[in-house]
């Protein structure tokens, strides 16, 4: 046989599931799970039994699994991990190759989720909650003290739900899917109703409005509201998906890998900065004019709320989509114009960009919303995306997020302390 003979059938080396599990170091589940997110091809074997993989292709992907990045890997001082979810490049960014502002705008928040999840689109797709979830998470809200805030409700939801199910600790591709259906209208429904005729039906932005303001929403409102969660479903590792990718790593279930997002969502810098532009704009308005109020800011050492953003050097992508659909507001147009007003002040000096958090504040503030309501529709937003990196973190080596510590401190031997 000569060399070409010898190429040729190894290019057509067909290989079973069993075979490529083991080059991969996975599960059969698992190579299939890599066959519906595109990663492998697979050809049904003759006689219909099983499916069969071609063996370069299966080989190329382990090398690729098994290969340290050259740039920000570890030994960088940066912490790199592949994934398939979310690419940002310069002021856009893409869910899973497409255009993560034109598929927000086209359509639905549950949509979108799915296409994240699988890579394939559902229209009409809609998440319902168990009522015996619902039951639990419930009755664990009304357990806590009034002044609670919306994560902690949030993350306590999701654990009580998790104790309603009992198949959580199955990490199966198909039952973490399940689990993301009911998870996310659970968390919505648990949450205390703000208007007397709220519905547990309908699209997951109606019944999340019910869930965050008085007022009957009109359409222009409502989708706004949909296309925000849509917008805000995945944004890369940001430090709450980390923590997600860490706690799945560790094989944590699906609900405490989202409870571990909820912990580190809460904090100023991360999802609960829309609020702190929700209080500014109202202020704004208050006063008439942004500067003083971008001075006080200032004075008290403290940025300006909304503008500006470490990704996008330009123009925030998410906030570009957010303001046009605000226009279509009516009720929005005072807080439209109070945030003109931040950006135009602060530009005189320091050319920064409004930020998603600043159109989620406008959003929140001309609907009857409390300052916190954009931290909810946030964690509600990302609980998606958190999902898509557990489920990708469940199909790479387990416990591979473990860091090594640089330690400084005192060289050992050190004498034992004195009592």
């Amino acid at each position: 046989m000569t060399d070409q003979e010898l190429a040729l059938a190894h290019e057509a080396r067909r290989i079973s599931t069993k075979e490529a599990a083991e080059l991969l170091g996975v599960k059969p589940e698992t190579v299939y799970a890599y066959v519906s997110r595109g990663q492998l091809s697979s050809r049904r074997s003759t006689g219909g039994r099983g499916s069969t993989f071609d063996a370069k292709e299966v080989e190329a992907l382990a090398r690729r699994s098994r290969r340290e990045p050259a740039e920000g890997s570890p030994a960088a001082g940066t912490l790199s991990v592949r994934t398939r979810i979310t690419l940002i490049d310069k002021d856009r960014y893409y869910f899973r190759g497409v255009d993560a502002t034109e598929l927000a705008a086209r359509h639905s928040y549950e949509e979108v989720a799915e296409w994240l999840w699988t890579g394939v689109l559902r229209p009409g797709a809609t998440f319902t909650a168990p009522e015996a979830s619902v039951a639990v998470a419930r009755r664990a809200i009304d357990a806590l003290p009034e002044h609670t805030g919306p994560t902690d409700r949030l993350r306590v939801a999701a654990i009580a739900a998790a104790t309603a199910d009992p198949l959580r600790f199955d990490l199966s591709e198909q039952t973490v899917l399940g689990t993301a259906r009911t998870l996310i209208p659970t968390l919505v429904a648990a949450l205390p109703p703000k208007s007397h005729d709220h519905r547990d039906a309908g699209s997951l932005a109606h019944r999340l409005w019910a869930r965050l303001s008085g007022r009957e929403p009109d359409e222009a409102s409502l989708r706004a509201l949909d296309t925000a969660l849509a917008l805000l479903v995945d944004h890369d590792l940001a430090a709450s998906t980390l923590a997600v990718r860490v706690a799945a790593s560790a094989r944590a279930h699906a609900y405490a890998a989202v409870s571990a997002g909820l912990g580190v969502l809460e904090g100023p810098l991360h999802g609960a900065a829309s609020g702190l532009a929700h209080r500014m704009l109202l202020d704004v308005l208050d006063r008439g004019t942004a500067a003083p109020v971008v001075a006080d800011e200032l004075r008290a050492g403290r940025r300006v709320p909304g503008l500006g953003h470490r990704i996008y050097p330009g123009e925030d992508p998410r906030a570009r989509v957010l303001f046009g659909l605000l226009e279509d507001v009516p009720r929005a147009a005072p807080a439209l114009a109070a945030a003109r007003d931040v950006v135009d002040t602060t530009a005189r000096h320091v050319p920064l960009h409004a930020n998603v958090d600043l159109a989620l504040a406008v959003l929140t503030a001309s609907s009857g919303m409390h300052a916190s309501a954009g931290e909810t529709i946030f964690a509600v937003a990302r609980t998606a995306g958190w999902i898509a990196h557990v489920l990708e973190e469940y199909d790479e080596a387990p416990l591979r997020m473990r860091p090594s510590g640089h330690y400084v401190g005192p060289r050992p031997p050190q004498p034992l302390p004195e009592q």
